[in-house]
């Protein structure tokens, strides 16, 4: 297939190839430009000097050099990020600064996320100084769920002697994860008035177990009674190596923490090897008690089920006290063997919140059908029919409903647009991008548009739609409740270039721009943690061995975020995935996102819907990729104007292991 596929025109439309790329790249360019013209004008200083500038500040900043961040910062007034070096100077005195001071700042910068960042620090100032009438007073205006400040609310509260403030202090205590200092006097005090109970103490100590944080269970465990405390030392063993415990033999289970010490080490087992951990529980579980062997089988049961272990629904039939978690794992293992009385089991047993996520109401219905309610499953199904995702679709398709796109029932002009994005908090964000600080430009976007209305945040997608941000505009316009806009949801930008690759691979370009969609947002040089860049996120050794396999000359690493560079690349290794799994568009969206192999292995031994498979894959991530990716597809061949396919259709049936016939592994790095 590499050679097919390695000369992408002919040669004597070379030249008129590459002059379309550079037209196209002025005109996407342009408008950036123009931004950087307009903003260099507003403020009549070099943009890209106050560009230097403003970073030079940041990073003195980040150092805590306030010398060098004065130098730098003189030259900043009227720069269009201003609002951050006036925060960053006051931050660097904060301890000193007068409360008035604090307080013009804040009304300075109410409008950008900086004021958040001010109020936090300042509300743990005022906290550390003991200052809580001062406290009280800001904290009424704080937005966020920062534990730290909720901590020292309560402690604020707590000054009366008010008990009730410890039933929410209570909420936090269980957690598997470090809590701040902040929490700890009024863990202290639920103690002290017996609001904390032995179990309590031992409930969380679990929680911290379960996540392998043994040295919050040694800090947890020192509110128990010396005697009564496991040994941190053989937790932390454990933690490493559960089986050399176990083949000790050596087990105290007449107290509680000699109990709790094993469980955890058959539980810390089942991490690595569910069976392995089944087998050693089987024969040590006759001592203990009905709810801790229950527990413990939830355990295993919940490990099992993430690596899709056919034995895990046997497991779940002796597990007691299911968690939110265990039991959609339960539903998933479950939908494998198609068992729909576990389904409807598992998913009645869940708390009322997760119960209404969307998954579990639509397995809920096809789990009601299947055995003949279907009244009752008509009920679930119709008001998730309304749903624009992925089992939104599903369900109105099972109630026979045509999935269609909505009418945009408003379009802004581009003198709307433009009035919105003039907004100071958009200038802002767009200052950041300009930077390439992505992350503080989506923070600036987003406290922007909060609190605005339907046609507010269409115009403003409309502005990020003009200046090419689309990521942003993808963001905006998802955020309607009655006026939509799909045009603007899902965008087909690099269309002229994309079309050549996908008719000569003969890729569905829906689905490609549904996978584009979820990997970058049309991003061009986005850059993720894992190292993989452009608009199709390409590792490095994927990109260097695709440039290989197409014979692309003096192939350099930073040409992965040139658009048609990484549009040649990024739909040459989708058709190579596509051909080797079978050319189902769900094995290789799975194997996009996690690999061949992986999708590959969780398939099951005999066929199974794709909506099944997808629901099942063990990783989080690539589960909820491969879900929108499709959905995505079905909304792009809408507005493609392609023949009119079922999300059911398009997903189809994943097929057994041991029929499908596998072309020979052949990836980067093999």
């Amino acid at each position: 297939m590499a050679t097919v596929y390695a000369v992408r025109f002919p040669e004597f439309d070379r030249n008129a190839a590459k002059i379309a790329s550079m037209k196209n790249m002025i005109a996407r360019v342009l408008p950036a430009v123009l931004l950087a013209a307009a903003l260099c004008c507003a403020c009549g200083v070099s943009a890209a000097g106050q560009d230097d500038d403003f970073l030079a500040a940041r990073e003195a900043f980040r150092v805590g050099d306030a010398l060098r961040f004065e130098r730098y910062a003189k030259s900043l007034g009227g720069y269009a990020l201003e609002p951050y070096i006036a925060y960053w100077r006051l931050r660097l005195r904060l301890e000193q600064a007068a409360p008035e001071e604090v307080q013009a700042l804040l009304a300075r910068v109410k409008d950008s996320p900086v004021s958040n960042s001010l109020r936090t620090d300042w509300l743990k100032l005022l906290a550390n100084r003991q200052q809580w009438d001062a406290f009280d007073a800001e904290y009424a205006q704080y937005v966020g769920e920062d534990v730290e400040i909720l901590c020292y609310s309560l402690q604020s509260r707590f000054r009366d002697g008010n008990l009730e403030v410890l039933e929410k202090a209570r909420t936090i205590w269980f957690s598997g994860r470090d809590l701040p200092e902040s929490c700890t006097p009024l863990f202290d005090a639920l103690v002290q008035s017996r609001r904390l109970t032995e179990a309590d103490i031992w409930a969380r100590l679990r929680l911290a177990l379960e996540a392998g944080n043994t040295g919050v269970a040694r800090r947890v465990a020192e509110y128990l009674p010396p005697a009564e405390q496991p040994d941190g030392n053989s937790l932390s063993r454990i933690a490493v190596n559960p089986q050399a415990y176990l083949d000790r033999r050596a087990f105290n289970l007449k107290t509680r923490a000699g109990r709790e010490t094993l469980m955890f080490a058959v539980h810390r087992l089942s991490r690595t090897s569910p069976q392995l951990a089944a087998q050693q529980w089987n024969a040590l579980a006759e001592p203990f008690s009905e709810a801790e062997r229950g527990y413990i089988w939830g355990q295993i049961a919940y490990q099992g089920a993430q690596r899709l272990d056919p034995a895990a629904l046997g497991w779940y039939a002796k597990a007691l006290n299911l968690t939110d978690a265990q039991l959609a794992w339960k539903v998933r293992i479950a939908l494998r063997a198609l068992s729909w009385p576990d389904v409807i089991a598992a998913v009645d047993a869940m708390s009322a919140t997760e119960a209404q996520e969307l998954a579990w109401r639509y397995w809920k219905a096809r789990a009601l059908k299947a055995q003949g309610r279907v009244a009752d499953a008509q009920a679930l199904l119709k008001p998730l029919a309304s749903e624009y995702s992925f089992y939104g679709q599903l369900a109105a398709e099972e109630i026979g409903a045509r999935v269609t796109l909505p009418a945009a029932l408003y379009k802004p002009t581009r003198e709307e647009a433009q009035s919105m994005g003039r907004a100071p908090g958009l200038q802002r964000a767009l200052a950041f991008y300009r930077l390439n600080l992505r992350f503080e430009g989506n923070r600036e976007w987003s406290w922007a548009i909060r609190g605005f209305d339907d046609r507010q945040l269409l115009a403003t997608a409309e502005f990020a739609r003009l200046n090419e941000i689309y990521d942003r505009a993808i963001n905006t316009a998802d955020r309607t409740r009655e006026l939509h806009d799909f045009g603007m949801r899902y965008p087909a930008p690099y269309r002229d270039v994309m079309k050549g690759y996908v008719a000569q691979l003969q890729l569905d370009e829906a689905w490609v721009y549904g996978l584009i969609r979820q990997e970058s947002r049309f991003v061009p040089d986005v850059k993720s943690s894992a190292g993989a860049g452009g608009l199709m996120q390409l590792m490095p050794a994927t990109a260097r061995w695709v440039a290989r396999k197409i014979g692309l000359k003096e192939w350099h690493g930073s040409q992965v975020t040139q658009i048609e560079t990484n549009l040649n690349l990024g739909t040459w290794y989708l058709r190579h995935v596509l051909d080797s799994l079978d050319n189902h568009p769900v094995l290789a969206s799975a194997a996009y996102n996690a690999g061949p192999g992986r999708a590959r292995a969780w398939r099951a031994d005999v066929p199974m819907e794709a909506a099944i498979y997808a629901e099942s894959i063990p990783f989080s991530e690539t589960r909820d990729y491969v879900k929108k990716v499709m959905s995505n597809a079905n909304y792009y061949g809408q507005q493609f104007g392609h023949t009119l396919v079922s999300l059911k259709e398009r997903i189809g049936i994943i097929a057994p292991r041991s029929r499908v016939s596998e072309k020979p592994l052949d990836e980067p790095g093999t």
